[in-house]
């Protein structure tokens, strides 16, 4: 099938490009010797999965139970649930726990490690627990100076029937940069923070089996993972404009794009609407610290080619181009198709049910998307 057969809006993947950047960050990692385990909230597919881990361990991270249990159901049953663990959300972690050979979830708060065992023992399963850590984000964690960063993996660790897993920290402030050099300093700080908290660890007495960071940026940027056990990157099997602006990438190593038809010209005002609104791309605005007139995507044409344009507004099923050059504005004809390179892959994939698979100018395939919590 060629795109001009495809009905708009539709979500493309040039799996090619996706091959080659999981090839890229999987012999990053390994050459700063640490394991990678690829965060898949941002394409959630089983067969994008099987290309990050190819003849490696199949270990994943995951952002939903739902993710997990599809996840496990399909070979996969090495998971971490990065998201601080709750006790609505006890019961179907130990159910899944049983089907996996690992199950590692993640917790800050003082109390849920007493809770979460009692429930464990009741069942008689033992579960992998993180301290989540705070290295400067801000969204969940602990800071690495409080009484809370060494009494939390104490209580773990003499549970019954928890496992003290490690710290586990997610730098996503980085996304926040507004230059490369920021970016990599704060990549050495996300680190430097869980390799020095880890060694205080240590030094009173509490073994840390694993020390995992993670964030796109920061790894794609970092100089050594010394120190470090683990990497959890998710965005870089997709990449995207927000990515490419902040210097994680190329714009020519993003791989998802979304198809949209053009539906309306008006020549006054130099605007093309496109068929591609909120629910298609999402309203993520993007490296805005960067490239305040990012928009909510850029405008390529179907080959890929950037036509230095922008979706300058959003509705639900509407998006709004300025088209201020009069010769390209003459050539967006309502019909035409293009191709838009979303802000924020992982959001914009989350709008659809599947994955237009484009190889040598063709979609050859189509995989599905899993989504729910």
């Amino acid at each position: 099938m060629n795109l001009s057969e495809l009905p708009t809006p539709a979500l493309v993947l040039d799996v090619a490009r996706v091959r080659r950047n999981a090839e890229r960050m999987q012999t990053r990692v390994e050459q700063m010797c640490a394991r990678l385990r690829p965060h898949i909230k941002t394409h959630k597919c089983v067969e994008v999965a099987r290309l990050q881990t190819s003849a490696r361990s199949p270990a994943l991270t995951v952002s939903t139970l739902a993710e997990a249990r599809w996840f496990a159901a399909r070979g996969f049953t090495d998971l971490t649930y990065a998201v601080p663990i709750e006790p609505g959300k006890f019961a179907a972690a130990i159910e899944l726990a049983r089907e996996c050979e690992r199950l590692a979830l993640i917790t800050d708060d003082a109390d849920i490690s007493a809770q979460l065992n009692a429930e464990a023992r009741a069942e008689n399963v033992k579960l992998d627990l993180f301290l989540k850590v705070d290295c400067g984000y801000h969204r969940c964690g602990v800071e690495p100076e409080t009484p809370e960063a060494f009494e939390i993996p104490r209580r773990i660790a003499d549970a019954s029937h928890l496992r003290f897993a490690g710290i586990l920290t997610h730098a996503g402030h980085s996304y926040h940069s507004r230059s490369l050099e920021e970016l990599r300093s704060l990549a050495r700080h996300e680190r430097d923070v869980m390799v020095e908290f880890a060694a205080a660890l240590r030094g009173a007495d509490i073994a840390v089996p694993v020390v995992s960071i993670g964030s796109t940026p920061t790894i794609s940027t970092v100089e050594h993972l010394e120190g470090v056990d683990e990497a959890r990157p998710g965005n870089y099997i997709f990449f995207d404009a927000f990515q490419a602006t902040l210097g994680s990438c190329r714009f020519e190593d993003c791989a998802l794009t979304v198809l949209a038809s053009v539906v309306h010209r008006d020549r006054t005002r130099r605007k093309v609407v496109i068929d591609a609104g909120a629910i298609a791309l999402s309203k993520d605005r993007g490296a805005v610290d960067a490239d305040p007139a990012c928009g909510y995507g850029r405008v390529l044409d179907p080959e890929g080619l950037d036509l230095n344009l922008r979706v300058s507004s959003l509705s639900q099923e509407h998006g709004i181009i300025d088209a201020l050059d009069d010769a390209l504005f003459d050539q967006l004809k309502v019909g035409t198709r293009l191709r838009i390179l979303a802000n924020h892959s992982c959001l914009t994939a989350a709008q659809h049910p599947h994955y237009n698979v484009l190889e040598a100018g063709r979609i050859v395939d189509r995989w599905q998307i899993q989504r729910g919590w």
